[in-house]
């Protein structure tokens, strides 16, 4: 089994993780499927930072990240997504994945992941505790599907040491 960078080929193999994901459950809230297209398109921009597990010569999962939020204060900021086959699940791929697109993240200058996780997803939850990353919110029925409000649990782990010169830019009083 090896993690590497996802190429245009993988964007069918990649489709058919997702597609089934998209149609049938609530974990992602959107209800439109990825086309080839799309998918390759997203490989081509992201690069290092679209990663596929492949074991035995096929793809077995894929982790990517992109910008959390427009702007650039969010430029050291990202959210990532990861889906495994279904029966991929529960060996340790999602962890391997994991750890290299940490591992790009932080090469690349992303201080913050962010894991924004469907509330009807408990897995993925205590996968992401299990990995270091920590609740920070949760957003009450924001998403719709299969006719059903969900909640959106935010989740983030800090990849890199906040440099001892950066301002503190909490809020002070008054």
């Amino acid at each position: 089994m090896i993690v590497r960078q996802a190429k245009e080929e993988d964007a069918a193999a990649i489709c058919n993780i997702l597609n089934p994901i998209i149609r049938h459950s609530s974990i992602t809230f959107t209800t439109v499927e990825r086309t080839l297209e799309s998918v390759s398109q997203n490989i081509r921009t992201r690069g290092p930072a679209f990663q596929v597990m492949e074991a035995h010569d096929e793809v077995a999962g894929f982790a990517t990240y992109g910008p959390f939020r427009p702007g650039p204060g969010y430029a050291r900021t990202a959210e990532h997504s990861i889906h495994l086959a279904p029966d991929r699940q529960g060996v340790g791929l999602g962890r391997m994945l994991m750890e290299r697109l940490e591992q790009v993240a932080a090469a690349e200058g992303v201080h913050v992941l962010i894991a924004a996780i469907s509330s009807s997803n408990p897995a993925a939850v205590a996968f992401h505790e299990a990995i270091g990353f920590h609740a920070v919110g949760r957003l009450p029925e924001v998403g719709f599907k299969a006719g059903a409000y969900l909640d959106l649990v935010l989740m983030q782990k800090i990849l890199t040491p906040r440099p001892d010169s950066a301002p503190d830019t909490s809020l002070q009083p008054g």
